[in-house]
């Protein structure tokens, strides 16, 4: 079971890193304000939770280490929960209508001549995610203000 939580979690931090943060597809999807809050929880996270274990020390002194290290414990585990669910996200299949408009994407960047794979029938988001990726960096902005 460990090894499959280890690989939520690389799945997670791939998907977190292929994700097009643009503000347009905020709106339709929960990724983005989720790997915001991520990467946000990576940065911040840790030292708050070593402010937290010490000031715990501090104040009540070393009796309180138990509550020190839960607390500390938390504040790590918040950017890993955002992780998981980054890396369950990613494996997860996607559902007939996006399959349907990633697919037209995927015909119209090949059209244009842009190398890009159409989706096989297992597709998941990570899948839909490299597709999206390559269409912000190639297509023009009035083909997003169309959606």
């Amino acid at each position: 079971m460990s090894i499959n939580i280890l690989k939520t979690l690389g799945d997670g931090r791939q998907y977190m890193k292929t994700w097009p943060m643009v503000r347009q597809l905020g709106i339709y999807f929960p990724e983005y304000r989720v790997v915001r809050a991520t990467q946000l929880a990576l940065l911040v996270m840790p030292v708050l939770a070593i402010i937290a274990g010490v000031s715990q020390l501090y104040f009540y002194g070393w009796a309180f280490l138990p509550q020190a290290i839960t607390i500390a414990l938390f504040f790590i585990s918040l950017p890993l929960q955002g992780l998981l669910w980054l890396g369950w996200r990613a494996r997860h299949p996607l559902p007939l209508s996006l399959f349907d408009w990633s697919n037209q994407l995927s015909a119209k960047l090949t059209s244009m001549g842009i190398h890009c794979q159409s989706l096989g029938a297992k597709a998941c988001y990570l899948d839909m995610a490299l597709i999206l990726k390559i269409a912000f960096e190639r297509l023009d902005a009035s083909y997003w203000e169309e959606l």
